[in-house]
This record gives structure tokens, C-alpha cells and sequence, in this order.
């Protein structure tokens, strides 16, 4: 509590601090959508200052009082220029439009790289996401991602992310605010983001703002789309494994507007009808999965907006089989079925209000939920004394994690040399860490597990983004968390820098250190995004995880559009928890706490990026050399090993070029130093008397966990895409893509197996060779 009473003193006391100066402030918006515009840019040539706009599209800039002349420029659109006299404060809604006539192509709206003061974030636009080559054709948000230097994927297909040697449970992912703790389909092959959906993807790999707490790793901060409060539109695509449609449009003209996109899979719907015929009709079995967003927002006034969303979706997976047969004239049946369900739902309603042309308040209050259901069921008909008794036996594993969050945020502009952020925020969890059920008619019903356990995890901040003088500028802040689980009480006071010195013109320096603390866990079996990995909470045995990470860097903007950046981070973690040898989410005997040991991590490396965003050909080069290592007192001896996604080298080149209009062609290129695996260096036969013989068991010889490398990873995919502008009628365009164009055998998992003479050997079993792909899109 005493943290917290600071923090708000601090903040009065700057909000009481500002000097007397003129204030224009407002919202900057697309003239056609009624979109609010993140990061567009507001300047006053007589002054030589200016600021951008938040995450809601809101600014405020305080001048001297006179006749300002001020440019409004957001990559992609028309620079806005317009001349105001200043005597008091201004506020304005400024609409302006899409460059239709901008013969070059432009990738972001982002501030240039060199003068940030935030390092180690990345800014994408949805065109990224929609213009890169994807696996079946299916756009996917995660893994553009991956296709930066620092983020890694977990395995061949993977949408997984490995952020600087981080675990994936170890990024925080928001939609709207909202944490997706399980954001993979398909078992990890697709993300849960629909991209028609998205309006701004950031991601902040280290130097993290205080606003920001709760994982070691990263911040994956994904904003919905708001609709167009101007007309009616719709966008959708239908691809070989499934389509989509968004539709968006005015409730109330320039008041409220709505947007509405899903996607569906119809997997089930093609091989259903294959796998019954070829059971001759005694199986059914199919898998799909679904998205739904949906988001309504309404202006009350020019002081007060409100915002509705939600995201739903699911994966189901099942099989049953069913069998009647025919015994001394008495029919029998059989039946079997299986299913795995899974998925996320998040909802998030936020009130903005502008207490003056200086302070901009948002709260929010949101809810999440994620839950993993496996069930078995069979039943039988038997004979008992010739009666037909029907048998029946189920058996259900489920766990989850639920929220409840209220959260508030303040931006307080007192001039354009300080950008102060507060805010406070309190969510209570409630963790399902994995019961089995077994209901039957032969035995007793019988509950195994861990039964549900409530958290209140809750944090305070501030911080300043501070313009020192023409060539520094520095974020500093603090960040305050506690965690209170079982009448345990965790506290954590977290300080966060980040800093830039500009060298020279479009030159600068950087460094950044930042202490992280994390509350939850994730207890995983592997790297590919199952989910039958838990999510379970500190308690008085486990610790929160903490890490601490520097980082130093250089970055360079050139007028032609080339960006260059250069960083190097040391991140140490400690609390880290892992399953003990030979135990599973299934050792259901006795408590996960005594299932898992602690332990410590570190990573080390240097990322090198190269992207260039104006001109015909954009896109990115990326290279990362890294090392990360754990050590468990439990494992391998307490020695120290290379983390299962260790990877020494990391390439990716991404590209798009326009071959004239409407005609796109783009590719990427990745290749990545193998996987850590542990494999036996021999074998040996146990001895033992049995009956008068002898028996034995073979038992495999380990020297090291995670001391062999499976094969290097490199894989290259294409497309290109005719889009066709029907006027009043839309758009349409047609894609063909290649998924791993030279159809190399990438190591998805190695395994022991026999040679035909009976000798063992590794072998390497491969997922994705090449795959074709077309995708049918339209805009209307």
C-alpha cells in the first residue's frame, strides 16, 4: 500500500508542476474509416516540437500562445498542414486521408527507429501480416513475428514464440488489453489473431515501459480494429483449410460504429465424410477450430468514448465409433468416443475521458478465460443372466485460468519535453491446474487432482518519457507488483530505463535495464503449444520468476527509408520451473508443487536488423547470435545445459516487391541453428533370475540433457497476388503461395528406432514438405 500512496503522490505533484502554455490536443483519425490513428505524428514548425498520438489516437501538445503552423503526418497518408492562432486551448478532431496516388510502398506509421527512446520493439502493420508468405495460405499474426531477430518459433510449423531465451509463458499477450494465455491453433501451427481483425500489432522485446508488467519476456500488444463510423464495408477469403468474413460499418454516423469478423476451418467438414466411408460407417471424426471478434465503440461527447470487445475461440477435435452387432438373437451396441476441446475467451469494455487538454484517463475492466477439456466416453451392452445391461464409463481431464481485472491508466502531456503515464490495475485469478473425473457404472466415481486455488494479483506505476535536451531523451519509471495466493503475500518494486543519445542527424545510441517479476507459471511437457500444458500460480513453495535484463544498442534512419539497428542484452532468470525426471501433467498421485523443480536461466546475444519501408521493395533482414542455458539442481546432474530452443545462429530475410499495380510479389527466407535434444550414447541389458531363466530390460545411457543438435533449419516460402479494383464494387485478388519452396526435411522430432537388421539408430521424422496454396480475397 505504501507503493502505491507514493505513486499517486508522484503523479499529483507533476500534474500540479506543468507551466502556463497553450494546449491543442484532440484526436487524429483516417478521414474515410473514422479509424483512430496510434503513433501519428503532431509538429510545430515555428517551434520545433511535436508528439504522437496513444493507443486510442489521442494527443496533446502545449505550445508558446501565437499563430502556429502544424503538420499531421502518419505514414501511408497525406501529410495534413494547417495554420492556427493560439490564444487558449484548442481541441480538434483532425481526419486525414490515404495517399491513393503514392506510387511507393510504405510498410509502418511508427517514428523513426534512431529517435525512439523505446529499443528493442518492433511495430507492425497489418500489410506486414497480409503481404508475407503463410503456411496454407492462412495469414498468421505470430508469425511475422517470428521472422524478427530476438523471436524464435518453438518447432516446424510452430506459431510458438521464444522471446531472448524466454519460455512461452513468459510473454505477455493483449488483445484489446486482455491476456490470451493460450494463442495457438491446430496445436500450435496457426495463431488465434485474425488479421482482418487487427489494427496495430507492438512488440517489445526488452526496455519495457513500467506500464507494462507481470511476464519476463516480452509484450505482444495486439489492438483491434474500431469499424468504420462512415459507411458500410466488409472484407473476407476463402482458402484451402478455411475462410473468414469481417464485416464494420456506422451504427450512428460519426457516433458509434461496429466491427464483426470470424473464421472458420472446415477441416471436419472434408475428411468427415473420407473417414466414415472408408469405416464403412461405424466412425465419424473430424477437427476444426473458430474465431469470433467483435467490438462496438460510441463517442458520448468529444470528453467521453466508450469501447465494447470481445474474442471468442475454439478447437474441437473428436472421434467416436460406434458397432451394433447380433449374439443368440439379441442385439448388442458398442460405442466409443473421444474429444478435445480447447479455447480462450476475452472481453474488455473501456471508458476514455479527457479531464483537460493535458490529461487523458482510460478505465477498463475486463475478463478472460482459458480452458482445456479432454474426455473419453464408452459404453457397452453385456449379458447379465439374460438381461441386456447397459455399461457406461467416462473420464474427463480439465484445467483452465480465469480473470477478472479492473485496470486504470492516465497520459498527462504538461509539455512537449514530458510524457508522463500512471495508472493502477488489481485482477483475481482463478487457476484450474488439472482434476481427472472418472464417472462409470462398474466402479466408484473417483476425482484425482488439484482442486481450483484463487490469486489477487495487482500493480501501480508511473513513468516519464523525458526529453532532457535536443539530443537525449529517456523513459524512466516504476513499477509496482504484489501477488497474494493462500494468505502468502509476494511484493515486487520493479525500476525500468530506457534511454537514447542522438550521435548525429538520424544517429543514436541507446541502453536500457529493466527488472521484471512474474507471478504465474506454465507447466509444459514440450515446446509445441499443447494444451495440455498448465497454467498454476506462486505459492508458498514455488517463488514468482524475476529476471533482469541490460541491453545497449545503435540505431540508424537513412532518408531512403533503410533502417539499421544493432543491440546486445544480457537477461538473467531465476524461479524458473520445470517437471522433475519423469513426471508429467498426468502424475495426478500427488501435487504439481511436488512434481516440478526449480531452477535458473540466462541469455545472452546480439541482433542485428536491417529493414527498408519506402519504395517498391520493403521488407527486412534479421540475424541474431545467442546463447541460452537453465540449470536445475534436479536435472542433469545440476549442471548447467543449453535450453531446448537454444539456437547459436537465427537468419530471416522477409521481402515484398511491387511489380506494378496491383501486382505483388514477396518471400522469406529463414534458417536457424538445429534444436538441443536429448539422445542415449548407449544401451545396456539388466540381468535377472526368473523361473529358472534369465530376463532383462534394455536400459538406455544418457550423458548430458540437451547435448546433441538436431539438423540446421532453413526453409523458404513464396507468393504473389493480383489484386483487381472494381470501383464502387471493391476490390478482389487472388494468391498463390509455396509453404517451404525447395521442399526441405526439417527436423521436427528425432526418435529411436531399427534398422532392418535389427540395430537401433536415430531417425528423423519431418513435418511440412513443400505445400502449395491459393487464397481467393475480396473487399466490398
Amino acid at each position: 500500500m505504501k507503493y502505491l500512496i507514493s505513486t499517486t503522490l508522484l503523479f499529483l505533484v507533476c500534474i500540479l508542476a506543468h507551466g502556463q502554455t497553450v494546449t491543442i490536443s484532440g484526436y487524429i483519425q483516417d478521414h474515410d474509416t473514422g479509424e483512430n490513428l496510434i503513433g501519428a505524428t503532431v509538429y510545430s514548425l515555428n517551434d520545433k516540437l511535436g508528439t504522437t498520438t496513444n493507443y486510442y489516437g489521442y494527443f496533446s501538445l502545449s505550445l508558446p500562445a501565437g499563430t502556429k503552423e502544424i503538420i499531421v503526418s502518419y505514414v501511408g497518408y497525406e501529410e495534413y498542414r494547417f495554420t492556427e492562432e493560439l490564444k487558449s486551448n484548442i481541441t480538434k478532431t483532425i481526419k486525414i486521408k490515404t495517399d491513393l496516388v503514392l506510387e511507393e510502398v510504405v510498410v509502418t506509421g511508427e517514428p523513426e527507429m534512431a529517435e525512439r527512446t523505446q529499443m528493442s520493439t518492433i511495430n507492425l502493420s497489418t500489410r506486414d501480416i497480409k503481404a508475407l508468405p503463410a503456411l496454407l495460405g492462412e495469414v498468421d499474426v505470430l508469425k511475422t513475428v517470428q521472422l524478427m531477430p530476438g523471436v524464435q518459433s518453438g518447432n516446424e510449423g510452430s506459431s510458438g514464440i521464444y522471446v531472448r531465451g524466454g519460455g512461452p509463458d513468459q510473454n505477455l499477450i493483449l488483445l484489446d488489453g486482455v491476456p490470451v494465455y493460450n494463442a495457438s491453433h491446430l496445436f500450435g501451427f496457426f495463431s488465434v489473431f485474425n488479421a482482418d481483425a487487427i489494427n496495430n500489432v507492438n512488440v517489445i522485446k526488452g526496455g519495457f515501459p513500467a506500464r507494462y508488467g507481470g511476464r519476463l519476456s516480452s509484450v505482444i500488444d495486439i489492438s483491434m480494429k474500431e469499424g468504420n463510423n462512415q459507411s458500410f464495408h466488409g472484407e473476407g477469403s476463402i482458402g484451402l483449410v478455411s475462410s473468414k468474413l469481417t464485416l464494420e460499418g456506422p451504427v450512428f454516423s460519426d457516433k458509434t460504429s461496429f466491427i464483426l469478423s470470424g473464421r472458420r476451418t472446415y477441416i471436419d467438414a472434408l475428411a468427415s465424410p473420407i473417414i466414415r466411408a472408408a469405416s464403412q460407417g461405424t466412425t465419424r471424426a473430424g477437427y476444426y477450430f473458430y474465431d469470433l471478434n467483435a467490438k462496438v465503440n460510441h463517442r458520448f461527447s468529444d470528453n467521453d468514448r466508450v469501447y465494447v470487445s470481445a474474442y471468442t475461440g475454439l478447437d474441437k477435435g473428436f472421434s467416436r465409433f460406434s458397432e451394433s452387432y447380433f449374439s443368440n438373437n439379441q442385439e448388442y451396441e458398442f460405442e466409443e468416443y473421444a474429444g478435445l476441446d480447447w479455447g480462450n475467451l476475452t472481453t474488455a469494455v473501456r471508458w476514455n475521458h479527457v479531464f483537460g487538454p493535458k490529461l487523458f484517463g482510460n478505465l477498463s475492466a475486463t475478463y478472460s478465460k482459458y480452458e482445456f477439456d479432454v474426455r473419453s466416453e464408452f459404453s457397452e451392452d453385456v449379458d447379465e443372466n439374460g438381461s441386456v445391461v447397459r455399461e457406461d464409463e467416462k473420464i474427463r481431464y480439465f484445467s483452465g485460468i480465469r480473470d477478472y481485472a479492473l485496470r486504470m491508466d492516465f497520459d498527462y502531456d504538461p509539455s512537449p519535453n514530458h510524457a508522463i503515464k500512471a495508472g493502477i490495475s488489481t485482477t483475481h485469478h482463478r487457476f484450474n491446474p488439472g482434476v481427472l473425473a472418472l464417472n462409470s457404472t462398474i466402479q466408484s466415481d473417483t476425482t484425482l487432482g488439484a482442486t481450483s486455488r484463487d490469486a489477487l494479483e495487482y500493480f501501480a506505476y508511473v513513468e516519464d518519457d523525458y526529453k532532457v535536451n535536443e539530443n537525449l531523451k529517456v523513459n524512466m519509471g516504476l513499477h509496482y507488483s504484489g501477488f497474494n495466493v493462500d494468505g502468502i503475500s509476494y511484493h515486487s518494486l520493479q525500476p525500468r530505463f530506457s534511454g537514447r543519445y542522438l550521435l548525429s542527424s538520424g544517429f543514436s545510441a541507446k541502453a536500457s535495464y529493466v527488472r521484471m517479476a512474474q507471478f504465474i507459471h506454465l507447466l509444459t511437457n514440450s515446446g509445441v503449444g499443447l494444451p495440455t500444458d498448465l497454467w498454476v500460480p506462486s505459492t508458498g513453495q514455488i517463488r514468482p520468476q524475476t529476471a533482469e535484463q541490460f541491453a545497449i544498442g545503435l540505431a540508424r534512419n537513412y532518408e531512403s527509408g533503410i533502417e539499421i539497428s544493432l543491440e546486445a542484452y544480457d537477461k538473467k532468470m531465476d524461479n524458473l520451473i520445470a517437471y522433475k525426471e519423469g513426471a508429467s501433467y498426468l502424475s495426478l498421485d500427488n501435487s504439481w508443487e511436488d512434481r516440478i523443480t526449480i531452477g535458473q536461466g540466462r541469455s545472452r546475444g546480439i541482433e542485428l536488423f536491417v529493414g527498408k519501408k519506402k519504395g517498391k521493395l520493403t521488407g527486412w533482414v534479421g540475424y541474431t547470435l545467442s546463447k541460452t542455458t537453465r540449470q536445475f539442481d534436479e536435472l542433469n546432474e545440476g549442471k548447467e545445459f543449453p535450453y531446448r530452443y537454444d539456437r547459436r545462429h537465427d537468419v530471416s530475410i522477409a521481402s515484398v516487391y511491387q511489380i506494378k499495380k496491383g501486382v505483388e510479389i514477396s518471400g522469406a527466407w529463414v534458417y536457424g541453428t538445429g534444436n538441443a535434444i536429448t539422445l542415449p550414447i548407449g544401451r545396456y541389458r539388466g540381468i535377472s533370475q526368473n523361473n529358472g531363466g534369465f530376463s532383462g530390460n534394455e536400459v538406455q545411457i544418457y550423458e548430458g540433457r540437451n547435448g546433441f543438435r538436431t539438423r540446421a533449419y532453413h526453409r523458404l516460402d513464396l507468393s504473389i497476388s493480383w489484386t483487381k479494383d472494381k470501383g464502387k464494387r471493391g476490390t478482389r485478388t487472388w494468391s498463390l503461395g509455396a509453404y517451404n519452396t525447395y521442399s526441405r526435411a526439417n527436423p521436427f522430432f528425432v526418435n529411436v528406432s531399427y534398422d532392418r537388421q535389427g540395430n537401433k539408430k536415430f531417425i528423423q521424422y519431418s513435418l511440412f514438405p513443400f505445400i502449395p496454396s491459393v487464397r481467393y480475397s475480396f473487399k466490398f
